[in-house]
């Protein structure tokens, strides 16, 4: 079976997992002009919600700079020439939805492997993307995944 990619949404939170996503990514496209990378920002009241549950506050920064991190992750994983985009929202929502704006073939995502209640009140990204996304989606699996 062969499958031709012309234009690949890849969800960027700017871990190691998501920078596999775009290696992974660019095996499949060939050439970095077919990604998209998309950071998508969490809106306030999930980032204060994220860090009483021990979450991240990577998100917590302007646009501008959110938009630098992108494209130096894309320059030191040679996707220089991809589309970059910074999004705000339900990232879920937003991947989906961005992806079926630019008509994309797949969405390449990482998965996180949040377990217990991390989970169940942060949710999966990965899963919301799947259950709204019009394309094809490729889930990769952590690396230290049980």
């Amino acid at each position: 079976m062969s499958f031709t990619a012309t234009k690949l949404v890849v969800p960027v939170d700017f871990s190691e997992q998501s920078t596999n996503a775009i290696k992974v990514a660019l095996e499949i496209a060939g050439d970095p002009s077919k990604l998209h990378l998309v950071h998508v920002a969490l809106p306030l009241d999930t980032i204060v919600t994220s860090n009483m549950l021990g979450g991240e506050d990577d998100d917590v920064e302007p646009q501008s700079t959110m938009l630098q991190r992108l494209s130096q992750i894309a320059n030191e994983n040679g996707a220089a020439n991809a589309v970059i985009a910074v999004l705000s929202g339900n990232p879920g929502e937003q991947i989906s939805g961005y992806a079926k704006e630019h008509n994309a073939d797949i969405i390449v995502i990482s998965s996180h492997g949040y377990h217990g209640i991390k989970r169940m009140v942060l949710g999966s990204v990965a899963e919301k993307v799947i259950r709204h996304a019009e394309c094809s989606v490729l889930v990769l699996r952590r690396a230290d995944a049980e």
